[in-house]
């Protein structure tokens, strides 16, 4: 007792106490009073494992205070010195091996992907995918699923969401006597269980031209897929591909798309940005205009099928029949709701997918699809059976919970001057572009334009350290207003728009002593 008590007293030993102290009360309910020789081994065991779990963050807070390292590294390669290489990635997910910082950091090979523990973890998230969307249609598999592919999500997870592809599709990779994949096998459907789903692969730049072998090794699972001696109905990539074939399409097997060869970018965060778009529609319609290239081995032009082939029909049928879109949030510095990129690529491939829906003759409107959203620092490890699947509307509430609507992050901001004020306004016009694409609550509007417009101090501290952000603030809010995304009385309108002509005065009246020096 008088061990236990002390170890209570220590930095931690409150949890330990808690576990120990509920461990002993359900002994002594099933077996009786525990004796010495009982307690003992579980003491032993807890102290060892506390011990090992103070040591494991006394050498992380070590290491991460070597974080001068980095500049004395910058001094080092100016002078023409020598950077010691090392493993670059996430603290979270790869654990201190990638401190201290300050190294000549690499990647990864990417003829090694997915990761063993890439592909536990995406196994796990396309299961989770499939059973949350068979709860919420009555037990149907979806026949297509939209998974963005990503250059740094896929180097920081070591292929996460590769993995997710093959796990839909029911596949898996294989492996040479030096561990680099050469194939993507196909599982048989005795051994997977239920039918293969049709996967649109929507390929970032930077994926495509880094991991042209993955494109390949993709490309050929499908082709092989799309022939497989399969029926239509346990295996929807065959279904589909035949469906195109009958309508004479060439190459119905294509489903890795992208922009065209050598461009970036979906362009709808620099649409939403101007302002000139007409309606939501046209921004699923920007992005499928963008990325209807379609990329991999037997395009041909080497590896990856760099040169990439136009192929508008395909993509149009795969939108059309896209139930789902997965994608993969791969850092804790940043979310949904930081970067315009989220929304202008996923967001709109969501609105591209559903303008091709049919009408609902009750309601008028298109059926939605629905974005699943994966973090790939979250579950997966102590608990091998989950790895936490959310909707974009949950994910979106809780971030501008935590962010842009929390007073704390907002007055954080504010004291980083003008760079901080660029900073909300970015993100005032990224959730513009999320209740174009997917939806955000009016609450959000309504606090947004409390904390950042309609507080005189903020306002003021906004103006004077970055007039141009604090104009672009209330220029989204009554955007939002114009366009029906936001409910609000006619009051707030009329204060909005006084700041609004305000704001543009002084931005003009800043730009001419500008002209003037």
């Amino acid at each position: 007792e008088a061990a236990c008590r002390q170890k209570q007293q220590e930095p931690g030993g409150a949890d330990w106490f808690h576990a120990f102290t509920s461990w002993l009360g359900g002994f002594a309910l099933e077996f009786g009073s525990p004796t010495n020789e009982d307690v003992k081994p579980l003491v032993d065991e807890a102290d060892s494992s506390h011990n090992a779990v103070m040591a494991e963050a006394e050498n992380i807070i070590d290491l991460l205070s070597r974080n001068t390292e980095e500049l004395d590294s910058v001094i080092t390669g100016l002078d023409g010195g020598y950077i010691r290489p090392k493993p670059g990635g996430d603290l979270l997910r790869d654990g201190a091996g990638v401190l201290p910082t300050g190294k000549n950091i690499h990647a990864l090979d990417p003829y090694r992907m997915p990761s063993t523990g890439a592909w536990v973890r995406g196994q796990l998230a396309a299961e989770e995918v499939i059973r949350q969307h068979r709860e919420a249609n009555d037990g149907k598999f979806p026949e297509t699923t939209a998974v963005t592919l990503w250059g740094l999500d896929t180097i920081k997870t070591r292929g996460e969401s590769i993995a997710i592809v093959l796990a839909l599709v029911g596949a898996q990779p294989v492996k040479e006597g030096t561990g680099r994949v050469v194939r993507f096998d196909l599982l048989p459907l005795e051994e997977l269980g239920r039918p293969r789903i049709d996967v649109l692969a929507s390929l970032s730049g930077i994926f495509r031209d880094s991991f042209a072998n993955v494109v390949d090794l993709l490309d050929d699972m499908f082709e092989r897929a799309a022939t497989a001696d399969e029926p239509d109905d346990m295996n929807f990539i065959k279904k589909h591909a035949c469906e195109l074939s009958a309508d004479g399409v060439e190459r119905p097997a294509a489903r890795l798309f992208s922009n065209p060869p050598g461009d970036y970018g979906s362009m709808v965060n620099e649409v939403v940005g101007t302002g000139d778009w007409e309606d939501e529609s046209s921004l699923g319609e920007t992005f499928a205009s963008r990325n209807s290239f379609s990329y991999g081995r037997n395009e041909g032009s080497g590896a990856g099928g760099q040169k990439g082939t136009a192929r508008p029909e395909v993509l149009d049928k795969l939108l059309a029949t896209t139930e789902r879109v997965v994608q993969e949030i791969d850092s804790v510095e940043y979310g949904l709701t930081d970067i315009q990129e989220y929304y202008a690529n996923t967001g709109a491939l969501k609105k591209a997918a559903e303008n091709r829906k049919a009408v609902d003759s009750k309601t008028g409107q298109r059926k939605k699809v629905t974005l699943s959203v994966i973090e790939a620092f979250g579950g997966g490890s102590g608990d091998a059976a989950k790895v936490p699947v959310r909707d974009v509307e949950d994910v979106l509430r809780l971030e501008y919970r935590s962010k842009l609507l929390n007073p704390k992050w907002r007055d954080a901001m504010l004291a980083q001057g003008s760079g901080g004020a660029y900073e909300v306004s970015q993100r005032m016009t990224a959730m513009v572009g999320w209740a174009a694409t997917a939806k955000v609550d009016n609450f959000v509007f309504n606090e947004a334009a409390e904390r950042y417009a309609l507080d005189e101090e903020v306002a003021q501290k906004l103006q004077k350290s970055n007039p141009e952000a604090f104009k672009n603030v209330v220029r989204r809010l009554l955007e939002a207003a114009g366009r029906g995304m936001w409910e609000t009385d006619e009051d707030t309108l009329d204060k909005l728009r006084n700041l609004y002509a305000d704001a543009d005065d002084l931005v003009e009246r800043v730009a001419s002593s500008f002209q003037k020096e």
